[in-house]
């Protein structure tokens, strides 16, 4: 019998003022006997709704029904049929905009947990079982892919299993792109994503570190010269976006990509052991309203500062961060300042943040996204007292690979142009994930890697 209770089972967390001040993971994640009751929630519909949110086609329902009967490892090897990355997508992925968005229980109460289930079933089998990896037979071709973030890493996991030999490039040191210099420990541990990793180097996939595609080599050396068939590239938005307000160059000034790139991948809530500060000074604010101004308001709160502002131009109701990350926010103490934008950062003769100017901001008719168009309200302004400022409102492709690479177009916000596969406008050359439509999700980069896989084959097998 279906367990008909109408919320799902909560996820065990660390209290809210012991996590502010340590990097380990907020969510500890299910028992088993939570993942069994949970797991029995599931209707087992006929027409599998969940699977139409999930842009990786994991079978939901399938892998559900294993974990009633207890059979974890079972439910792990069927997310696996079609999900290269299950511990991450269990974690960062925004299942209540996808999956479970889609589930009949969310109708009269709570969706099910598949997030959840999912991470459950990555960590049971990553803590009690050993991948047994099996390596096709090779198919004599071979395919580049630029980037070894969620998209890269997925094309070189699926054309691996395709027979294909896949060689991967990586600008920094480490592989994992933003699921390591981008998302905090506290939510996504590093060794998890390195564990992943670990298994496609069993597969036979190669990973070359501290190689810049644009460089290093261009694209056309590596058909010209390193002899590939084609070539992925997944190299992320990396390039910050600021607000062109006075005050920006003054120190104490960060984007996001550098603050959370210092801290994650560099290790500076290490320091001193690890020897890269990161300065945070007593008041901190963060400009911007989604994940990622979440994230670094977070960190910045575990390394010191007393008080953490996110500002943003709209409400509540506007934040695009997920529900989830805004409430663990609130409840670390975070303050938000809504329906404030800043005016320009003010600093000192030394050359450092000392505050803000900011103006409150009313809502006015919708804008061309469809949210309400924030106005400000004359007379307004105020200055907040600061000593560190991080700017978080987007980032784009950095336009290294398109200034080195004939025949590769892209589009006026410097994205590749590439269509519902991948395809660019280079012969052989594939494109997907936040390169081509500008920063979002981890799993919508893994489903661009899964389509460019399967177009890339079918090319090369002519």
């Amino acid at each position: 019998m279906p367990n008909m209770r109408m919320d799902k089972n909560p996820m065990p967390e660390q209290a809210p003022d012991v996590r502010n001040k340590n990097f380990l993971e907020v969510t500890t994640g299910y028992t088993p006997e939570m993942a069994v009751d949970e797991a029995n929630r599931c209707l087992n519909c006929k027409h599998k709704p969940c699977m139409n949110g999930c842009p990786v086609s994991v079978k939901i329902p399938e892998f559900i029904s294993l974990m009633k009967n207890g059979d974890f490892e079972g439910a792990y090897q069927k997310i696996k049929e079609t999900n290269a990355l299950p511990a991450i997508c269990g974690r960062v992925c925004p299942q209540e905009k996808q999956c479970e968005a889609q589930c009949v229980r969310g109708i009269k109460g709570e969706p099910v947990g598949i997030g959840r289930l999912e991470r459950f079933a990555a960590d049971y089998h990553m803590a009690n079982c050993e991948d047994e990896v099996s390596i096709p037979e090779p198919n004599g071709k071979k395919v580049a892919v630029v980037g070894s973030g969620p998209s890269g890493l997925t094309v070189a996991g699926d054309l691996a299993k395709m027979g294909y030999k896949v060689t991967v490039y990586e600008a920094f040191h480490t592989a994992g792109g933003v699921l390591m210099y981008g998302i905090p420990e506290f939510r996504l541990p590093k060794d998890i994503v390195q564990k992943e990793i670990s298994n496609l180097k069993k597969m036979g996939v190669d990973i070359e570190t501290n190689v810049v595609i644009g460089r290093t080599l261009t694209v056309d050396e590596l058909f010209n010269e390193m002899g590939y068939d084609a070539v992925y590239i997944g190299s992320g938005a990396g390039l910050p976006k600021f607000m062109g307000i006075e005050g920006e160059s003054l120190n104490g000034v960060y984007s996001a990509n550098e603050f959370l790139t210092r801290i994650n991948l560099m290790k500076g809530y290490k320091f001193p052991e690890y020897d890269t500060p990161v300065y945070v000074g007593k008041n901190v604010a963060v400009l911007g309203g989604g994940n990622v101004a979440m994230d670094a308001a977070r960190c910045a709160k575990r390394l010191g500062a007393e008080n953490v502002y996110i500002i943003y131009r709209r409400g509540r109701e506007e934040l695009p961060a997920r529900a989830e990350e805004v409430e663990h926010a609130e409840q670390e103490g975070i303050i938000f300042k809504l329906l404030q934008n800043p005016v320009k950062i003010l600093g000192n003769e030394d050359g450092w943040v000392t505050g803000m100017e900011v103006i409150h901001m009313e809502l006015g008719e919708p804008d061309e996204s469809g949210r309400r168009r924030p106005v400000p309200v004359k007379g307004s302004e105020e200055v907040l007292e600061m000593d560190t400022v991080v700017v978080s409102i987007g980032q784009s492709p950095n336009p290294l690979i398109r200034q080195t690479t004939e025949g590769l177009e892209t589009n006026n916000r410097g994205c590749i142009i590439a269509d519902e596969v991948g395809k660019t406008t280079k012969a052989k050359v594939y494109a997907g994930g936040d390169v081509v439509t500008g920063a979002a999700t981890v799993i919508l980069a893994m489903g661009a890697g899964k389509k460019a896989a399967e177009a890339i084959d079918k090319e090369l097998r002519g």
